[in-house]
């Protein structure tokens, strides 16, 4: 399996229900390192997994939906805990969106996978994995 992974960064604000998030509970920020890796079996025509520049472009786009955002705030996520976890699926799921429309590109429509990692900290991280 040949991967490619692009990396960026978002900066946000929420807070969390529940027991289990402790001190979390109140209003805080997040910034997280964002990895996207897209997977294919086989390379392109070109010889390539992906476009490099559009898949960097594309992520960008993608969290600048979501950056300097305090996700209490915003609709879609109401009544939900937007979790790391969560939110690398949000991700990937976007950018899958982004494959299916061609916005990275004819070639991407042969990838065959996307993984999106959030990195908290140099000790902690959560991602998603998804077929396309």
């Amino acid at each position: 399996m040949f991967s490619v992974t692009v990396r960026d960064h978002i900066m946000v604000a929420h807070s969390f229900r529940g027991e289990v998030f402790g001190p979390a509970q109140r209003l805080h920020g997040a910034t997280f390192v964002v990895d996207a890796t897209f997977r294919r079996s086989e390379l392109d025509t070109d010889h390539i997994v992906v476009d490099i520049g559009l898949a960097t472009q594309q992520l960008g786009a993608v969290l600048a939906d979501l950056n300097y955002r305090n996700l209490d705030d915003e609709p879609e996520f109401a009544g939900v805990n937007t979790s790391t976890e969560f939110l690398a699926k949000v991700i990937a799921d976007r950018l899958a969106d982004r494959v299916h429309a061609g916005e990275l590109g004819e070639g991407a429509r042969g990838l065959s996978g996307i993984s999106v990692a959030l990195h908290e900290s140099h000790v902690a991280s959560a991602g998603y994995e998804r077929a396309l």
